[in-house]
């Protein structure tokens, strides 16, 4: 992990970037997305992968995470996915990055 200013201005630049292909080719940004919310949650310190840590007090933020990872797979499988659906997912890493940007910075 950087230092919290170096890596919040890493994840500025990248989220920058990817908000013009959210909104160009938002199905085919989605991994990057995902790829950069998910580092960002880590560092924070999310335990997304344990589910005793789901289930406490800030499960909604990784559930929240967790239904955008599962559109995000499911166009990358290949799947016939709704763009509602790809929409939800923007919406929810959007919401996602606005949380840990401004409420949940680095300690």
């Amino acid at each position: 992990m950087l230092e919290p200013g170096l890596d919040m201005h890493e994840w500025e630049s990248q989220w920058q970037q990817l908000e013009e292909d959210l909104e160009s080719s938002p199905a085919e940004a989605l991994p990057e997305v995902d790829r950069l919310i998910r580092e960002m949650l880590e560092a924070r310190g999310y335990e997304l992968e344990d589910p005793v840590v789901r289930e406490g007090d800030e499960r909604d933020i990784v559930a929240e995470y967790l239904a955008a990872r599962e559109i995000t797979r499911a166009v990358d499988r290949g799947a016939d996915v709704e763009n509602e659906d790809i929409q939800e997912a923007v919406e929810h890493y959007r919401a996602l990055h606005d949380y840990l940007i401004e409420e949940r910075p680095a300690p």
